[in-house]
């Protein structure tokens, strides 16, 4: 028994070894690798073509899918749409960094059951198509219109220049191509790239609205999981010599004390007093109130879908720290393995693992899984900012436009929102930082103010329209100056974090600190520095603290809401209406929510 091992371990060494070496030496895709894509691809043909037969004659019909979606259709576009491309970018990215730091944001499952239970009865029973629909309805137009400007101004921030940004890392590493020769003259391969995914994901959206993402979200789902697996299983067994024990063992000791989830008060990076608030606030906003994910669950066809289909993704949630964020950690402990060979950097660690570590034909369908990823996360993207202007904007300006003339409308705006998305992907490379960490710095710094605004909008009964208003705009201005404090220290930045992790790290002493701070302060306004200088998530607690703060004052000497308005918060179900959503669940939901929870506390438990 024991030689069958040893021999199935040596022949998936060998097998791991011809991989590494066929991944340096360019050679990533063969003539296997080509069939599995072109399934995938016409599976995907299929599903897409599946899913158009019933036309979009309507808004509702090509934003949410006609509300007739299913927990399974909900919970599979959930996952997929917060895991796309710049996920699998970023988060290995964040894992090859600096290990277990960035697990906190993937463990907000127990948000997304939240959302199923708290979130989904009041949003059903009020029947809205966007978040900021909501607040006008709980407060006023004003509301509205501000957090409209700002999800858009969040999706191409974030969202849509990050995904564009992580497909430029992927095809460049798994094609090996920085430059493609155009009419004679050499373009850098991110313009091709870029135009060509904005191009192809916007076809996808535009003809099949969100009908057609969540039908291939169903597909997407299970093959990120099974790729990213496959990495998982293949990185341990090389780190290990064919046991994937000794892989593991392997990994937790070449990063060392990244492995902890919670890290000293003093830390310069990861302060537990700072990560722990600072990425549940991110956390309630992602997951609660984000037009791109609440969009989901606003196409169910009733509460018990829509919650069950929360349930669903909350079970997904707990896989991407093993199946994205570990194998960032696995390369990491590659690259100081000595005679494996196995080169990356940050950014392009997952790319790296499926064409290096990966056998042939598992690649090309990991690596089609990772464009459909890309392309279905950008189309959510898309769906998402076009059904804000549209229903937010367009609608109000003309309200007796057809549902065919709502449908143009969206389609416009997506491509103006492309163009400057692709725009600010040029400021994302040169930030000089992870790209998993950039996508949480710019959260961090405009969900405080919404997470307030929803918060005590619905569970408040006394907060008022002028504090909501006046509250959200002070705190957008204060995202907005961090963000551009950020962009204007981004050359300084490396130089500042090296020097305060060789201080905490002891490699230096607090005058060498000052003195090499010093020169880096007397070139920019010492107000400015030291604004920058405070710990991005401080800041984003210190904002969620301003807002909340100026919510109470100003409401409270403000005239109380009208009664009305109590309908909109959570004390504003009417009798049928509450036993309606009692009828919505039973215990089988409740255990299953229950095990969700439980294993976000085992993890916690595991890996403090």
């Amino acid at each position: 028994m024991n030689e069958i091992t040893n021999s199935v371990a040596l022949a998936t060494n060998a097998l791991a070894a011809s991989a590494v070496a066929g991944g340096m030496n360019g050679t990533v895709f063969n003539g296997l690798d080509v069939a599995v894509i072109i399934l995938f691809a016409v599976g995907m043909l299929v599903t897409i073509w599946f899913s158009m037969r019933k036309k979009n004659e309507s808004g509702k019909d090509y934003f949410l899918s006609g509300r007739d979606a299913n927990w399974l259709q909900i919970g599979s576009s959930i996952f997929s749409s917060n895991i796309g491309s710049e996920h699998l970018v970023g988060l290995a990215g964040a894992g090859f960094a600096t290990g277990m730091a960035m697990a906190h944001w993937e463990m907000h499952a127990y948000w997304i059951l939240i959302l199923g239970w708290a979130f989904v009865p009041l949003y059903d029973r009020m029947k809205v198509f966007t978040m900021p629909e909501f607040l006008e309805l709980r407060f006023s137009r004003g509301s509205r219109n501000v957090l409209s400007l700002l999800t858009m101004a969040s999706l191409v921030l974030t969202k849509i220049a990050a995904t564009i940004y992580a497909g430029d890392v992927v095809i460049r590493t798994l094609l090996n191509v920085d430059h493609i020769n155009l009419f004679g003259h050499q373009i850098d391969v991110f313009w091709a790239i870029a135009l060509g995914l904005a191009f192809t994901t916007g076809l996808y959206t535009v003809f099949g609205g969100m009908r057609v993402i969540m039908y291939t979200a169903v597909l997407q789902s299970p093959v990120l999981i099974f790729g990213s697996v496959c990495i998982l299983y293949m990185g341990l067994r090389v780190l290990g010599h064919g046991s994937l024990i000794d892989g593991w063992h392997t990994t937790l000791s070449t990063v060392g004390d990244n492995v902890h989830l919670v890290r000293s008060i003093n830390d310069p990076d990861w302060p537990w007093l700072a990560i722990l608030p600072g990425s549940a606030i991110i956390g309630f906003w992602y997951w609660c109130t984000d037009q791109y994910i609440v969009q989901r669950v606003l196409a169910g066809k009733n509460q018990q879908e829509s919650r069950r289909g929360t349930i669903l993704a909350g079970f997904f949630k707990l896989t991407p720290v093993f199946i994205f964020l570990v194998p960032g950690m696995i390369a990491f402990a590659l690259t100081k393995t000595p005679g494996v060979g196995f080169s990356t950097s940050g950014d392009a660690a997952y790319t790296s693992l499926v064409a290096q570590i990966l056998p042939h034909g598992l690649r090309g369908m990991v690596a089609c899984g990772m464009i459909v990823a890309l392309m279905a996360s950008l189309g959510s993207k898309f769906n998402a900012s076009a059904t804000l202007f549209t229903m937010d904007f367009y609608r109000e300006w003309y309200p007796n436009a057809s549902g065919k003339t709502e449908v143009i409308v969206g389609r416009i705006a997506t491509a103006v929102i492309v163009f400057i998305g692709i725009c600010w992907v040029l400021v994302i490379k040169n930030l000089h930082m992870p790209l998993y960490v950039y996508l949480q710095n710019v959260q961090g710094y405009l969900s405080p103010a919404i997470a307030v605004l929803f918060g005590m909008g619905v569970f408040w009964k006394r907060a008022t329209a002028p504090a909501a208003l006046w509250a959200f705009v002070i705190g957008m201005l204060g995202g907005f100056g961090r963000l551009a404090a950020d962009l204007i220290m981004r050359n300084d930045a490396d130089a500042v974090t090296k020097l305060k992790g060789d201080l905490y790290h002891k490699v230096i002493t607090l005058d060498q600190y000052n003195a090499g701070i010093a020169p880096i302060k007397a070139a920019h306004n010492a107000i400015m520095f030291d604004f920058w200088n405070i710990h991005w998530l401080y800041y984003c607690e210190g904002l969620f603290v301003l807002t909340a703060v100026l919510m109470v004052i100003i409401s409270l000497m403000t005239q109380a809401p009208d009664p009305k308005t109590i309908k909109f918060t959570w004390y504003g179900a009417t009798a049928a209406e509450k036993a309606a959503t009692k009828a919505s669940w039973n215990a089988l939901d409740v255990v299953l929510s229950l095990i969700v929870v439980g294993c976000v506390v085992l993890f916690y438990i595991k890996f403090w």
